[in-house]
């Protein structure tokens, strides 16, 4: 089914408007505190008076401040499956198919009905996956695409011409016109791309942007200073950044990610916020001894990240509608912590950095942003 939220040719002609009007008069970045809610917040997809929203950079797009990550770590716990799913590809087992489905059916219509309303697609299976759940709804939610196998992590597709070819391929397949955030998957350490295969990055955004194929534009990768380069020389192009920002990440105290971003207006997604599930005591199972915990770890992690303007959103993989339910209680939590609360993170943050995985080291370069 294709998305009838607005047609390609319709926001064609008016992005462009949008885009200034929205840079022109919104100097606020956040809902929260506002004394009367503006219409463009209000506005914005899945509203919801009980949450907060944020502006996400020069998108102009009101994003809620606890968004959705699309992937599905730990599932399999929920569901009680016999082995683990694919926390990027999804269920390899049909007898699993129609239970995962349902679950991400379960979490997607809770998360609207709180009003979370940006999800972001980083595996193979998770453009498919979404936008068969959201088949009629595609407008209530923003859609940031990326699908690793079409994008530059492959070197055959680092031209700008088959970037684009790929990414309206995976349109198509989703039943979508457009994709309201291009964000193109760039390698974990960006600096192994060369400049021809930046070029083809920022044309393919151009050429995509003007074809109607994407209303905004952006990229991903795991290379802060890389991430600052690109967003210093390609500001126009670059709108957002998905980038990580977890429990244990705070600003650095010089050349600092963060006052680039502020600088150029630049919304941010934050992955990892629960450092890929190294913040929790337990497994992710609904009856596990340690949910309590958890939760309660998951809120002071949402609420020391939000602290932080330049991070519009963090956007943790959720599994359950209980653990939807937990992230926007974080939301109606006092933002700052308390010194009590602040010593806790601190002590919390010191077990996370000793339990991360071999793999997921590579967080510990994003203490300091």
């Amino acid at each position: 089914m294709v998305d009838a939220r607005v047609t390609r040719r319709g926001f064609v002609k008016t992005s462009m408007v949008a885009a200034t009007a929205a840079s022109v008069n919104w100097q606020a970045t956040s809902s929260l505190g506002m004394d009367t809610i503006p219409d463009e917040v209000k506005n914005t997809r899945s509203y919801n008076e009980k949450m907060e929203y944020r502006r996400l950079g020069k998108t102009g797009l009101w994003v809620s401040a606890v968004s959705l990550g699309g992937h599905w770590k730990r599932v399999d716990k929920v569901l009680g499956t016999a082995s683990e799913i694919n926390p990027y590809e999804g269920p390899d087992k049909q007898e699993d198919l129609a239970a995962f489905m349902k679950n991400r059916s379960e979490v997607i219509d809770r998360c609207i009905s709180a009003g979370i309303n940006c999800i972001d697609f980083a595996g193979n299976a998770e453009p498919e996956t979404y936008c068969r759940v959201l088949r009629g709804r595609l407008d209530a939610m923003y859609l940031c695409y990326s699908h690793p196998a079409s994008e530059l992590r492959e070197p055959p597709n680092c031209t700008a011409s088959r970037l684009v070819e790929l990414f309206e391929a995976g349109l198509k397949r989703c039943g979508m016109e457009y994709a309201d955030v291009w964000r193109l998957m760039a390698y974990e350490r960006g600096s192994d791309h060369s400049q021809a295969d930046v070029d083809a990055m920022i044309d393919a955004l151009r050429i995509a942007k003007k074809k109607g194929l994407c209303r905004h534009t952006g990229f991903s990768t795991h290379d802060a200073r890389w991430a600052r380069k690109l967003i210093e020389t390609y500001s126009d192009e670059l709108e957002m950044l998905c980038m990580p920002y977890s429990v244990i990440s705070k600003q650095a105290a010089k050349n600092s990610l963060l006052d680039t971003l502020r600088k150029h207006d630049v919304g941010v997604l934050a992955i990892k916020p629960f450092a890929s599930n190294s913040l929790f005591v337990g497994d992710g199972s609904p009856d596990s001894p340690h949910v309590e915990e958890d939760d309660r770890r998951a809120r002071l992690a949402i609420r020391k990240i939000l602290g932080n303007p330049a991070i519009t959103a963090p956007i943790p993989g959720l599994i359950s509608e209980h653990q939807v339910d937990n992230v926007v209680a974080a939301i109606h939590e006092p933002r700052t912590l308390n010194d009590a609360e602040q010593a806790d993170v601190e002590l919390i943050s010191q077990e996370v950095r000793d339990r991360l995985p071999a793999d997921y080291l590579w967080l510990k370069e994003w203490e300091y942003v």
